[in-house]
């Protein structure tokens, strides 16, 4: 394990097709990659930054990004996004091209799930690992989101009232985390606060990721053959945790880690069980 060469290369804009997107690396560019691709309304920011730089002392060159609608990424009209989710697919390939990347070890976090799909099965060839965060097959007969998550959420704020995003965005944080004795309120709404001060259009963040087309999603976990890591909390509210059991069952030789006393989240007190597990499934790669 080498400690001197991972800290941030800073945010940088990159356009790929009419699209811009912000992204940042940690670590040598010369180690494995991997890419970490986040869900639904979430800024690269909820990959924390000490996260990915705990990855990239492993000797991994970590890469974060921004999805189309978070951050300083381009963004739309709220309620009109003009992607479908083969193009946010797309984007992650791209990011990859920009970094002269052939192939990445592709991480992805709940609806994030639905692009490590379409990689894996589509473009196989640009994918050394999978892992699936908190995700689902969205088959039917899986449990529903807890009772609870939907009492946890308050209503949705006013995005001109940055104060009352904020308080939003920490109190579903906390609704996903589950019950989970790791969440921490305070980091949480330092990260969110620094979220909501970066982002393009705060109103369009919150509505556009659920207003898109999920067109192309079609596609069978059984098609994916690079290896697999499936990782899911035994508190997850969003997705319980049968969820990450059909996950692994569906994906031919797959693990499945179940983080005990995590909900939707990754708390921090749990990354030394996270990142020796992505470190020793991201060692091989395909054979």
């Amino acid at each position: 394990m080498t400690d001197h060469h991972h800290l941030s290369h800073g945010e940088k804009l990159v356009e790929i097709d009419d699209v811009e997107l912000c992204f940042e690396t940690f670590g040598n560019p010369a180690d494995p990659a991997i890419l970490l691709i986040d869900g639904a309304t979430a800024s690269m920011l909820w990959w924390e930054a000490e996260l990915c730089e705990q990855i990239a002392r492993g000797d991994r060159f970590v890469i974060r990004y921004d999805n189309r609608d978070t951050g300083r990424s381009t963004s739309y009209p709220p309620g009109r996004p003009g992607y479908v989710f083969t193009d946010l697919a797309g984007d992650a390939l791209g990011i990859l091209d920009a970094l002269d990347v052939e192939r990445a070890h592709i991480v992805c976090r709940s609806m994030s799930g639905g692009i490590g799909l379409i990689i894996g099965v589509d473009h196989p060839d640009r994918v050394e690992s999978l892992t699936f965060v908190s995700t689902s097959t969205g088959q039917d007969g899986l449990p529903a989101p807890s009772a609870e998550l939907a009492s946890g959420v308050p209503a949705d704020p006013d995005p001109a009232d940055s104060g009352a995003v904020v308080d939003f965005v920490v109190a579903s944080a906390k609704a996903c985390s589950g019950g989970s004795p790791y969440f921490d309120e305070t980091a949480a709404r330092t990260l969110v606060e620094r979220d909501v001060a970066r982002t393009r259009d705060i109103a369009s963040t919150l509505v556009n990721h659920y207003a898109m087309a999920f067109e192309g999603s079609s596609r069978d976990f059984a098609y994916i053959d690079a290896p697999t890591l499936v990782v899911h909390g035994d508190h997850d509210p969003v997705f319980p945790l049968p969820h990450g059991h059909a996950l692994c069952d569906a994906i031919p030789g797959s693990t499945l880690l179940v983080l005990e006393g995590a909900g939707h989240d990754l708390p921090k007190p749990l990354w030394d069980v996270f990142v020796p597990a992505l470190l020793q499934h991201t060692r091989g790669g395909r054979r």
